[in-house]
């Protein structure tokens, strides 16, 4: 334990050096970021071993990466770093119309094509100096289990990497903050005057070509589990690896795809794509607001989640279907 005498000779710059050498994994842009010379990276991080008694990062021909030890610190040092600076800005209110922040929201391209519409039009507004970053979410292969699906995306709000995700996961750790954006369901999605839309049968629906949506090129997804649980299957032809793809995709060709619905409602349409109800059961899911709870003492980034609540996100969604992991179809 650090004695009181001790903590009076820290300098707090170190815990941010730490901070971004850990995200960047690399001296050169640390540097670049924290406007210092790579020397004072190495020499602030030399004064660090010291403090800590553990090398913390070590050299590699591609850059550093962090020890047992400097994992183990990371989580606390943010939220040190978050108390502080959530003191500063309850100091200092967040001014949306004064405000040249940069903030990065990762979600899955059909979560962020459905709120970056509304979003961009209310930042405009409201905070026109504010820029945003998007970060793609992908789930992790072959994980039927949410909690597994999107731990990556948890490690990186805990990294810092990205300042807000939105994802459908509803089951977090305690010290994650939850807010629902909306509901989401499948639809399917095939060009306006398709045949499927005169004869929406499930037989006929089985008879269609399918183009599923799968980063990974998997062509099974959670409607062959309904298919098979009516001893039926289909034949996926195509997979893409996003949702906008498949919009350009059915336009051109006699395919259809189950799709989220709120995404074929906003941009559908620019395609002659539209939505027809399935022939069988298809998934409901939450859209989750997701930060840990101690980024919330930022006021930037509690009027931020504020305002993603604020926007609308389409028409409302019938409550009718299964939950599932969402955004694999």
């Amino acid at each position: 334990m650090l004695n009181q005498i001790d903590l009076s000779r820290i300098d707090l710059n170190l815990l941010v050096l730490f901070e971004v050498v850990f995200q960047e994994r690399h001296v050169g842009r640390s540097a670049e970021r924290l406007h210092l010379s790579p020397s004072a990276i190495s020499h602030g991080l030399g004064r660090l071993r010291t403090l800590l008694g553990n090398p913390l990062f070590l050299k590699t021909p591609k850059g550093v990466v962090p020890t047992e030890r400097a994992l183990q610190l990371a989580t606390s040092v943010a939220e040190i770093l978050a108390r502080i600076r959530g003191v500063v800005s309850t100091a200092t209110p967040f001014d949306p119309k004064g405000s040249k922040r940069r903030f990065v929201i990762g979600a899955p391209d059909g979560v962020s094509s459905v709120i970056l519409p509304s979003l961009l039009a209310k930042l405009r507004d409201m905070a026109p100096g504010t820029d945003l970053g998007i970060r793609q979410l992908l789930p992790a292969q072959d994980s039927l289990d949410p909690n597994l699906a999107w731990k990556a995306a948890l490690q990186e709000l805990e990294d810092r990497t990205m300042d807000i995700a939105i994802v459908p996961l509803d089951d977090l750790p305690a010290r994650f903050h939850k807010q629902k954006l909306y509901e989401e369901e499948f639809v399917i999605a095939a060009h306006k005057g398709h045949s499927f839309q005169r004869s929406p049968t499930l037989k006929r629906y089985c008879e269609m070509e399918h183009l599923v949506v799968s980063h990974t090129g998997d062509v099974s997804g959670f409607v062959d589990v309904e298919l098979a649980k009516k001893n039926l299957a289909r034949r996926v032809v195509l997979t893409v690896p996003n949702f906008n793809f498949a919009l350009s995709v059915l336009a051109e060709t006699e395919m259809v795809s189950a799709l989220p619905r709120r995404f074929v409602e906003i941009h559908g349409a620019r395609f002659n794509v539209g939505a027809i109800k399935p022939p069988l059961p298809l998934p409901r899911f939450s859209i989750n607001i997701v930060l840990p709870k101690v980024a919330m003492m930022d006021a930037g980034l509690a009027w931020l989640v504020q305002l993603l609540g604020s926007i609308r996100t389409g028409s409302s969604v019938p409550r009718s279907g299964q939950r599932n992991r969402g955004m694999h179809s």
